[in-house]
């Protein structure tokens, strides 16, 4: 991306907040403070999922939490290309975490009472910023003019997220579904904007540590939001063998999901987007993927949540879906992300997702927790087949996009 700006001291400029390339693109303490709000979003996601378990409230809990997730990375990519440590940028990212919060309040009665506060919110969030940053760049027109396509893209999809909090049920589902379809395909296409056209390929460049570092950060939010529900979960009311076995279960599958994710893929996508020929190609494909991991992720902590509680009697089917539904999605996801690394996937991702499709009939006639085992044994297998795999042999290279 081309982030020159005037040089310090030449006539009439004054240096606008954009990154410069040879800054450092570490991390900084602001970015991991305005991650906090999103410990309590899955946190409420997860809880909501399992309140009234049906395909409805599945449909519901998948609208926040892609909503939620694309404030996140829309405010990632910002940090990503706006200077972090000026005093303007900290202001908006304070901002945006003021908006993310009181998203993150109205999540439980997002699709009652608390519906326009929600839609509300997250368009505030995003057009504030565009209504920040267009101005902030004027000294920089084609920054200025990236600014304005993303601006307009989501000026479109608010209507729906508006006349969606003013309706109720079906109808404010399918107003938000519309909304964030606009928003996910705005972004995949480079904004397309009827006379600025789309965003130039040389404004797609990314920073390979810091935006690596962004999504295995979340990643890691994710995981303790099913560490927060195996701690609080834990149960007296059963026996102690029952809350051991329950507990274990939970610890070690989270564990898995964590060795899963960071094995191989998650430790050299720093190096594949600074290999690539086309750094873009990972900024348009991580939210994807890490999206479907995340989301397998925060089932799965759902599942936690209803076998802590009741490990034992039988796994009724709602149940069995989201037990076994969650690891099949996080390796959904993993697949994905291991051919955006690769360009190619390992037989045990796809083999996983067979095998919990395969048990599914089974658990139906055993207790929770033994669905739950089901599923911590099939992750197992994959992690065993990555060890297997990579045992003795030379670190595998990152392949370059086709």
């Amino acid at each position: 991306m081309n982030l020159s700006a005037p040089e310090p001291g030449s006539p009439g400029a004054r240096r606008p907040p954009v990154r410069d390339p040879a800054a450092p693109r570490r991390v900084t303490l602001l970015e991991l403070f305005f991650d906090l709000v999103y410990v309590v979003a899955l946190a409420l996601i997860s809880r909501g999922l399992v309140d009234q378990l049906d395909w409805h409230r599945a449909g519901q809990a998948l609208i926040m939490l892609a909503a939620v997730w694309w404030t996140w990375v829309i405010t990632t990519l910002v940090t990503d290309l706006y200077n972090p440590e000026r005093t303007e940028i900290k202001l908006l990212i304070s901002a945006v975490m003021f908006g993310a919060l009181l998203m993150t309040t109205a999540i439980p009665e997002a699709f009652n009472d608390r519906g326009l506060v929600f839609a509300g919110a997250y368009v505030a969030i995003h057009l504030g910023r565009g209504l920040f940053l267009m101005p902030a760049v004027r000294r920089e027109p084609q920054t200025q003019r990236r600014a304005a396509r993303i601006f307009i893209w989501f000026a479109v999809s608010a209507i729906p997220w508006i006349i969606g909090g003013f309706v109720s049920d079906d109808a404010r589902l399918v107003c938000w579904a519309v909304a964030l379809a606009i928003d996910y395909i705005g972004f995949r296409l480079a904004y397309p904007v009827p006379g600025l056209g789309i965003v130039p390929e040389r404004q797609r460049n990314v920073t390979a540590e810091h935006l690596s570092e962004r999504y295995q950060q979340f990643f890691i939010i994710a995981l303790g939001d099913a560490i927060l529900i195996i701690g609080t979960m834990f149960s007296a009311q059963h026996s102690e063998t029952e809350n051991i076995g329950a507990f274990a279960v939970a610890f070690l599958t989270t564990l898995l999901l964590w060795r899963i994710y960071v094995h191989k893929s998650g430790q050299l996508l720093p190096m594949a987007i600074k290999g690539s020929a086309s750094p873009s190609k990972f900024l348009f494909t991580a939210p994807y993927t890490h999206l479907l991991m995340v989301a397998g992720v925060v089932t799965t902590a759902s599942g936690f949540h209803l076998v802590l509680q009741e490990p034992g009697g039988r796994t009724p089917p709602a149940w069995a879906a989201v037990i076994l539904g969650g690891p099949a999605l996080f390796l959904a996801g993993r697949a994905s992300f291991e051919y955006e690394v690769f360009s190619r996937v390992s037989w045990s991702r796809p083999g996983g997702v067979l095998a919990l499709l395969t048990i599914a009939p089974a658990v139906l006639y055993l207790p929770p927790v033994f669905a739950s085992l089901g599923a911590l044994l099939v992750l197992a297998g994959v992690a065993y087949a990555d060890f297997r795999r990579s045992y003795g042999k030379p670190p595998e290279a990152p392949s370059p996009p086709h």
